[in-house]
């Protein structure tokens, strides 16, 4: 017989948001997944002898078969209650197409595979990007960002980007928010909801190497943020925690800032 339990799962566990939201569901079961298995096992490992009910499979979440054999391996645990996702690149790896895909087209083959899985009182939990608040509303490629997977979409929005891999990252980023309002009525009729979360400069090990080769501009936005410091992993991870609760069952289809207030003052800088 399935145990009927509200199973987390967590995408892009092996980084540093995904590790410190793992943490902060100590009383749920969680399936962790990465791209590496190794790395999967790894930190399943260090959870389980804390005392964490955890087991983890390894997926490639470009790839529509991965998904299916993740959505399987948590069908298999028991009921979901929340999709943390976790997982992305950042523009670093110079990749206009790797970016979108990753990114953007990954993001929405998950909410799609997942909503199979939703239920009254499940929720998906995506991770967009504080500078995804600097792409301005425009109808020539929100449709594209909205519709990631149509075949002229990567074209229409890399018009926009200038050939910069930075720039397409805060793109695929608004596009991660755009689809939380695509599927909020699909979920809904499910009783469950879809929202985003944008973390503004985390000190994960992917942004301290950043600040290791940035070190001016990562200062410049340490000092603009009102609070005076970068946010901690634990900042991000234990909102997401709140948001797959049933304390934020009517927060739903929006964006979370969890930066520190720095965007406005980065937006006024131009």
């Amino acid at each position: 017989m399935k145990a009927n339990k509200n199973i987390i799962v967590i995408t892009g566990a092996a980084g540093g948001i995904g590790q410190a939201c793992a943490r902060t569901f100590k009383n749920q079961p969680l399936v962790l997944t990465d791209y590496s298995q190794e790395q999967v096992d790894k930190a399943v490992e260090k959870l389980s002898k804390e005392g964490f009910d955890v087991s983890g499979i390894a997926c490639d979440i470009t790839s529509k078969t991965d998904i299916e054999k993740l959505t399987k391996f948590v069908a298999d645990k028991g009921a979901l209650k929340a999709l943390v996702h976790t997982a992305g690149v950042s523009g670093t790896v110079k990749d206009l197409h790797k970016v979108f895909t990753i990114d953007l087209v990954a993001t929405e083959l998950l909410v799609e595979a997942f909503y199979k899985l939703a239920g009254k009182d499940s929720v998906a939990i995506l991770l967009s990007s504080m500078m995804a608040h600097t792409v301005p509303a425009n109808k020539d490629y929100d449709d594209a960002l909205a519709n990631p997977q149509a075949v002229e979409s990567f074209d229409i929005v890399s018009k926009y980007v200038d050939d910069n891999s930075d720039l397409m990252y805060n793109f695929a980023k608004r596009g991660v928010q755009l689809l939380t309002q695509k599927h909020a009525n699909k979920y809904g009729e499910k009783g469950a909801r879809i929202v985003s979360v944008s973390p503004g400069v985390i000190e994960t090990p992917m942004a301290l190497k950043a600040a290791q080769e940035h070190p001016e501009r990562m200062e410049m936005i340490k000092q603009a943020t009102p609070l005076k410091r970068n946010g901690q992993p634990e900042d991000v991870a234990e909102v997401i925690h709140f948001l797959a609760s049933d304390a934020a069952r009517f927060i739903n289809s929006t964006d979370i800032l969890v930066d520190g207030g720095v965007i406005h003052n980065i937006k006024k800088m131009g």
